[in-house]
């Protein structure tokens, strides 16, 4: 995984300055914390994986590939900013490495969605709502995969206890039932849809 990682970094970076292998360095180590098991590398590699494989279709791929990196770098379960500080860091790792200025804006945009997995009007593009789906794409897994995923979410709501654990994640599973579409693009809708919603009355009903 870890070459995997340091390939697309690489490649992704391979025109910028050499401070890119600081930001490298510093990224796996905030996404190695031990109290994530989740919002790991786990995580960002299989996104990584997804853009390869519809990298194709993306208007800017370097867009996506910057904020599947940087979406999650800051997290923390006690706080409610991890969206906004991990766009910060985003903005300023990029400009430090002369990253145009729309590249930056569209990925610092894309991350602070990732908070309500909703696009503001000025963000209506299949990029965007691409990468909003796949950060998404653990919800259509098959069962095993989904149920790992839910305990791994616990693990890292450990702090909490389960009745108000349950609560807010029923809170947040319901949120998305009763949204007309979980997946914003045709792609992932088509594909994604009917299991996603299948695995979400599943965990409401173990709750």
């Amino acid at each position: 995984m870890i070459e995997f990682l340091q390939s697309r970094w690489d490649k992704l970076t391979c025109d910028l300055p050499d401070v890119k292998t600081d930001f490298y360095n510093q990224i796996i180590e905030l996404y190695s914390n031990s109290k994530r098991h989740y919002h790991n590398l786990n995580h960002i590699t299989a996104l990584l994986r997804l853009v390869q494989q519809y990298r194709y279709l993306l208007k800017s791929p370097q867009t996506i590939e910057f904020a599947v990196w940087y979406h999650d770098v800051i997290y923390n379960v006690s706080k409610s900013n991890n969206e906004e500080s991990s766009a910060e860091m985003a903005r300023n790792h990029l400009t430090q490495l002369g990253v145009e200025e729309s590249v930056i804006s569209e990925c610092q945009e894309i991350i602070i969605a990732t908070k309500s997995h909703r696009l503001p009007k000025g963000l209506d593009s299949f990029d965007a709502k691409f990468f909003l789906d796949i950060d998404l794409s653990i919800l259509a897994a098959d069962q095993e995969g989904y149920l790992t995923y839910t305990k791994q979410i616990r693990k890292e709501y450990g702090l909490y206890p389960d009745f108000l654990y349950n609560r807010g994640r029923k809170k947040l599973l319901l949120e998305f039932l009763n949204v007309d579409r979980i997946y914003q693009t045709n792609l992932f809708f088509e594909n994604w849809e009917i299991q996603a919603r299948d695995n979400i009355e599943m965990e409401i009903g173990g709750l």
